[in-house]
């Protein structure tokens, strides 16, 4: 894949990244509630654990993009991390953090 248009992939998902965790570290700006309510309080542990659950996935993402970049900038970025073959550029277009071929992570995902 051209070194430019993985720039850009990148820069993209980690935009996209950047725009779901933003409202997720925004603080409560609704109107007080009743915190002594076993409803309010039952909903806003819901959310909080919710809220922190979609960010860990969002900053584990964004630690992929972080690998992504790294080996654009080393040379070897859309080759397996695992075997150095080429990464098809149509699955980088689909996913630009991919380190494995589709046939690698299909096994990998099957043995875990």
């Amino acid at each position: 894949m051209d070194p430019d248009r993985a720039r850009e992939l990148l820069a993209a998902e980690r935009a996209r990244i950047a725009r779901a965790l933003s409202p997720l570290r925004q603080e409560e700006d609704s109107e007080p509630v009743d915190e002594y309510d076993p409803g309010n309080l039952a909903s806003d542990l819901y959310q909080d654990e919710l809220d922190e659950g979609l960010a860990d996935d969002l900053r584990e993402q964004l630690e992929a993009v972080e690998r992504a970049e790294a080996r654009l900038a080393a040379g070897t970025y859309g080759l397996s991390i695992e075997s150095g073959q080429p990464i098809p550029d149509e699955r980088l277009e689909a996913r630009p953090t991919a380190e494995l071929t589709a046939d690698e992570e299909r096994i990998r995902e099957r043995y875990s």
